[in-house]
Order: structure tokens, then sequence, then C-alpha cells
């Protein structure tokens, strides 16, 4: 019994009233989740990337002050959107015959691929290094507005 009256009375009276607004309230909840979940998908789908056209470079630097001079100038000269430095990495090489072990500091350079080779002659030109690392791997895949920021940040 629900309200004082039996079951099959309660479904018989409010019945199909009860079931249109439950669907009714079903519906509109599904509607809001659809329409959420199409929207982040049609966003996904139409920010299309195409692999390798951005890269993430690779340089060390003697010291943090070095990095950071580095840094904001390719940044000034939108040879990259974003560099980030790290410090304090270790690094064990061969130079001129002799293991060597240094402590250095890391730019991760987030740029075009068609940058790289401006980036690599800016570093070359303004690092301290006679030799100086300047490496880069594509981009395959990333967070798609992260990569159209990227893009509009760094010009062609």
């Amino acid at each position: 019994m629900r309200f004082g009256l039996p079951a099959t009375e309660g479904l018989q009276a409010g019945g199909p009233l009860r079931a249109f607004f439950v669907i009714a309230l079903l519906s509109v909840l599904m509607l809001t989740l659809l329409r959420t979940v199409g929207l982040r998908a049609f966003s996904m789908a139409s920010e299309t990337y195409a692999s390798g056209t951005h890269s993430a470079a690779f340089v060390t630097c003697p010291n943090e002050q070095v990095a950071k001079d580095l840094a904001r100038g390719i940044v000034e000269k939108k040879l990259a959107a974003c560099v980030n430095i790290v410090p304090k990495i270790t690094s064990v090489y061969e130079w001129q015959g002799k293991i060597q072990e240094d402590s250095e500091v890391l730019l991760m350079i987030k740029t075009r691929s068609s940058k790289v080779a401006s980036l690599a002659e800016y570093v070359r030109s303004n690092h301290p290094y006679e030799v100086a690392e300047v490496i880069s791997l594509p981009i395959e895949q990333g967070n798609p507005p992260y990569l159209k920021w990227l893009g509009d940040a760094v010009p062609e």
C-alpha cells in the first residue's frame, strides 16, 4: 500500500501521468548528458592535428642564468611558445676522449617543427658551449587546445 491506496490502484490512478513525468524527466537529463558528451566529442574531433606539426626540443645549459636568458630570448623571438627550465640535472658524456660528469640545466622547448632550424641557430649563436646540444622530437599527439595554442603562439 502506498499513501493509503492499494498498489494496483495507485498505479492505475497515477500510472500514465507518473510514467509521463518520469520519462520527461529522464529525457531532459539524458538530453543534457548527451549534449555535453556530444559537444566534447565534436570539439575533440574538429580540432584536428597533423602529427609532427610541432616538436619538443631539448637544450642543456651550464647554469640557471644561461637557461633563463636563452628561454626568454627564444620565447620573445617567437621561436617557441613555451620553454620549461628543469634545474639540477646530471649529464654524463664523453668529450675529447674523456668521460665527463656535469651538473646542468635542461630546457624543454615546445615549438613548430618548421622552427627547429631557426631555434638551433639562435641557440648556437647565444650559447656558451662550443657544441650546444639542440635536439628535437616530433609531437605525435597531445591535448588539442594546447596544440592549438602552441600553433597560435608560434607563427609559421
